[in-house]
């Protein structure tokens, strides 16, 4: 280890800064939000002697001989000192950090690649919650009244490791701070008494990148997850390692858990105290059964949260260069699903037939030909350009672009899940399509079949 890593505080204390410009602002900058007193020198005003008097130095000059200067001076005084892009001339770095103040997490590579620490950086910034400040200065409060009700060290922190686990931390990300209070009261009187709560997230089309982000800091504090045949494997990897995964998926014609099941395994999993995160493919409250799920979970007196995520229609189409609305194309888009309950009101054709509007059509495949016929016999133009797009965001999306008149054969044998898209607004595609892929391990490839 070249650098021991430290925290150190400037607050009120003398920096001094030899430089101008845009390197020299933002090490100023940095600076002042420590609460350092600044001292900026000018390359030509520098002298030794101004070194005396402070606790660090910063040469951000474009003269390395004075840098060096600088840097020998500092050094000489037992100072510390950075001069910037020249790691060899410092006794300390700048490492980078993720400021969730007054938690910070600092990155260094030791100067020998600062752009990988950066990158690094990113990649915890998304892991790690805005609110953890916040509940940093809440544990900050309530220590000292802990101190006097827990007495032990092992009691204190194991009421710390079920509140940052737990619904607390989740109410503090959501905003809720007041309901967070009222669960460290809770936990306080009546330790492991406050239980868990289902959290229902969307996890997107099926490329991995489009889960959000809040999405990915949910799966982490998972203790459980109870996820669709939607949900992808990339997916499924971003869960916290020693989170429980169950699947409770249903596909046609296959045995599946009836959704009766599925909210009762979800229910007592939360009431026996823990994290509970219901994973859904695309949106949860776009024909996802995600109202349903929550309100037995509101019947049960089981705390929720809804995490959104970004629904097929929205994602796929955009894979395929098929934008839902054009100003010369259509003004209006309608999400419709093939799939419905027997005893449900009958669609009206006749509205969603009508020109100048995009149809999205979820799992409808099945009923891809009484749905071509319904909307032609109600006046849908048989040459409207219809797209079938299947497992649309992966490696190995598939395109079948045709007419209204062709649905049911565009749709014979289409790879699930499939989205139909209806409307003028298709025939962008040819112009728009950007998403491609050569091939994916099993020799798939992103394909279009175009029967217009």
């Amino acid at each position: 280890m070249d650098y021991l890593p430290l925290f150190a505080a400037l607050k009120d204390r003398p920096v001094l800064v030899v430089g101008t410009g845009e390197i020299a602002d933002r090490k100023i900058a940095f600076l002042q939000r420590a609460g350092a007193q600044v001292r900026v020198v000018a390359e030509a005003d520098f002298e030794e002697s101004q070194i005396d008097s402070v606790v660090l130095v910063i040469a951000a000059t474009e003269d390395r001989a004075l840098n060096r200067r600088i840097s020998d001076a500092a050094q000489a005084r037992h100072r510390l000192v950075n001069v910037v892009d020249d790691q060899p001339l410092c006794s300390f770095i700048f490492p980078s950090i993720v400021d969730r103040s007054p938690l910070l997490v600092a990155i260094s590579s030791g100067g020998t690649a600062p752009v990988l620490a950066r990158v690094l950086r990113e990649k915890i910034e998304a892991l790690l919650p805005t609110s953890l400040g916040r509940m940093a200065e809440k544990a900050s409060y309530w220590r000292n009244h802990l101190k006097t009700r827990l007495t032990s060290v092992t009691e204190r922190r194991r009421f710390w490791e079920r509140v940052f686990r737990g619904r607390f931390a989740s109410l503090m990300q959501a905003g809720n701070e007041t309901a967070a209070q009222k669960i460290l009261e809770d936990e306080l009187d009546n330790p492991g008494s406050t239980g868990g709560e289902i959290i229902l997230v969307g996890a997107g089309p099926g490329d991995a990148g489009l889960l959000t982000l809040r999405g990915l800091q949910v799966l982490q504090d998972a203790d459980v997850v109870f996820y669709d045949h939607l949900v992808t494997d990339g997916i499924r990897e971003l869960i916290r390692r020693d989170a429980e995964q169950i699947c409770v998926g249903k596909r046609a014609g296959e045995h599946s858990v009836a959704q009766h099941d599925t909210n009762q395994m979800l229910i007592a999993a939360a009431k026996a105290g823990k994290t509970v995160v219901r994973l859904k493919g695309g949106d949860p409250f776009i024909f996802g059964r995600g109202g349903e799920e929550l309100q037995a979970a509101a019947e049960a007196g089981v705390p929720f949260q809804v995490v959104p995520g970004i629904t097929a229609a929205s994602a796929v189409t955009a894979y395929a260069g098929i934008p839902l609305t054009h100003r010369d194309y259509a003004q209006s888009v309608t999400f419709v699903t093939g799939h419905y309950k027997a005893d449900s009101a009958p669609f009206d054709w006749s509205h969603l037939a009508q020109s100048r509007q995009t149809l999205a059509i979820y799992m409808g495949t099945m009923k891809a030909a009484d749905i071509s016929e319904q909307l032609i016999q109600h006046g849908r133009d048989a040459t409207t350009p219809v797209a079938v797009i299947s497992r649309g965001t992966r490696v190995d999306q598939h395109v079948a672009i045709g007419t209204l008149q062709d649905l049911a054969t565009l749709a014979k044998d289409a790879p699930m899940p499939a989205l139909i898209v209806v409307g003028e607004v298709v025939q962008l595609h040819s112009t728009l399509a950007w998403f491609q892929h050569t091939t994916d391990t099993e020799g798939f490839g992103s394909s279009v079949i175009n029967l217009a």
